[in-house]
């Protein structure tokens, strides 16, 4: 097999080794790369890829943060800096070091293609079929993780600031349209603005199969329940989201066509 995807790990956990991990950034990055590379793992054995597709997807899901680590420890936290993205920086790390975790270059291309891509607002034009496929992966993954984060992790400590924060009306009316909710560089969404844009993450999910998985875990339910909101208009903007959320997993899951659902 041309992907050993443990000696990969072990050199992942030598790379990230080299930042602080008592930064608790930091560490929560190293942790959600193990994590992104176990569902994408889970997702693609359910799209019953072979065995050398499944470690490939697993490869791309351990290091497609590859770009954080120095982001965080030197440039900042988020997607709001000017002039940086940490899926274009990945690549640029990765056409040095690509051959610590593969020996064959023959995947290359749709690693560094599922990595530039997966933090992207829209996939790139121009993929061929097989680094489309892995590009979907990655970012199934990546939000599943992420709305899994956002269940304890995602304001922790913080829980009164978001029970006391109002929505806006643009991000209501956002998810009420079933639409991704752009992050602008330059702009923090706080509290239960950035909240209800992670949910919106589902309104970009591509396989049925991540649909299910996000509701055999319930993670939209788990995420909302955290929080007692003070505003009453948010109350009952938040218990509509959690219905439009969860009908619309529904849906995807019912849909009668094959497991790619866009």
């Amino acid at each position: 097999m041309d992907i050993e995807i443990e000696k990969a790990r072990d050199e992942f956990l030598l790379y990230t080794e080299k930042y602080n991990l008592n930064d608790k950034n930091i560490k929560r990055k190293q942790l959600h790369s193990l994590r992104v590379m176990k569902i994408s793992e889970e997702i693609s054995k359910r799209l019953k890829l072979s065995e050398e597709e499944i470690k490939l997807a697993m490869l791309i899901g351990l290091l497609h943060d590859i770009g954080r680590f120095k982001q965080y420890q030197t440039i900042g936290l988020g997607d709001v800096i000017d002039g940086f993205d940490h899926g274009d920086y990945g690549v640029e790390i990765l056409k040095k070091d690509i051959r610590k975790y593969i020996q064959t270059d023959k995947y290359d291309e749709i690693i560094k293609k599922a990595i530039k891509n997966h933090n992207k607002y829209k996939i790139e034009e121009g993929l061929s079929e097989k680094e489309l496929l892995f590009a979907k992966i990655i970012r199934d993954a990546d939000k599943v993780d992420i709305l899994y984060e956002s269940i304890d992790i995602y304001f922790k400590g913080q829980e009164q600031n978001v029970n006391k924060s109002i929505l806006s009306d643009n991000i209501y009316n956002e998810f009420k349209s079933e639409n991704v909710i752009k992050r602008e560089r330059g702009v923090n969404l706080e509290y239960i603005n950035n909240i209800v844009s992670v949910i919106a993450f589902i309104y970009d999910i591509y396989f049925k199969t991540t649909f299910n998985i996000l509701k055999e875990k319930n993670y939209i339910n788990k995420i909302i329940d955290r929080y007692q909101f003070e505003d009453r208009k948010t109350r009952e903007e938040v218990k509509n989201i959690r219905n439009i959320a969860n009908n619309y997993i529904d849906m995807k899951i019912n849909e009668k066509k094959d497991d790619q659902c866009k």
